[in-house]
């Protein structure tokens, strides 16, 4: 199956990649250009490297608490 369809790279490719030393998606993609392009199969090769997504961060002043030590506005 392919994981890099850009490139043409295998998920085979990929594994044989790794089990040669390569243990990021940057190490992957010096290796055979996957992820370099388009980019939609990085998460992919992250799952290949036994990585999960990245978890989610809240945006900025998305807080319901309002801050400490500020006094309140009339």
């Amino acid at each position: 199956m392919y994981v890099c369809s850009c490139f043409g790279v295998t998920e085979e490719q990929v594994k044989q990649h790794v089990e040669n030393g390569a243990c990021s998606p940057r190490q992957i993609a010096s290796a055979c250009k996957a992820g370099t392009d388009c980019g939609s199969c990085v998460r992919r090769i992250q799952a290949l490297l036994g990585r999960g997504a990245l978890p989610r961060r809240e945006p900025a002043g998305r807080t319901s608490a309002a801050p400490t030590g500020l006094p309140e506005a009339a």
